[in-house]
């Protein structure tokens, strides 16, 4: 069995987000946080990931392996993580792995960051022909290892 060292997961986690970027993030974030609620903070991620997604948009896709495929070229081309996408319960599961949020805006920022990727989701999904009815909602919780899982499901 392989060991996992502590020390080198922590240098790991802390390469996810440039050390040129670092600071300026977490200055930002704080200033958000002491500025707007979490529910503002979430809505605005939530507008600035459509946004990104409209600018970064997938191709069309007719399987749930082209949609992860379609998505995780994008992400990992932007050295974000990758994407793994299934079918459970009449839902759509998405499952962020190795997002650098956390990384990037602090843990203090685990609370309205992921939003951002909520935005992404929805966007994409809606281009593909989701339609109004279904919507992306997160339904875990992100972890330092930004691993965060979302659904697209029926309001």
């Amino acid at each position: 069995m392989y060991h996992v060292n502590p020390e080198s997961v922590s240098y790991l986690l802390d390469r996810q987000c440039s050390r040129q970027w670092k600071k300026f993030l977490a200055a930002l974030a704080a200033e958000f946080a002491s500025q707007i609620d979490v529910g503002e903070l979430r809505a605005l991620m939530k507008r600035i990931g459509t946004r990104f997604a409209v600018n970064n948009p997938i191709p069309p896709c007719t399987s749930i392996t082209e949609i992860q495929g379609a998505m995780s070229a994008v992400w990992l081309d932007s050295e974000w993580g990758w994407v793994e996408v299934d079918e459970i319960d009449r839902a759509m599961r998405i499952v962020h792995q190795c997002a650098p949020l956390w990384s990037a805006f602090g843990p203090e920022s685990v609370d309205w960051t992921p939003a951002f990727l909520e935005g992404v989701y929805q966007q994409w999904l809606v281009a593909l022909g989701a339609g109004d009815l279904l919507r992306v909602r997160q339904v875990t919780r992100m972890d330092e290892f930004g691993r965060i899982e979302f659904r697209l499901s029926q309001d």
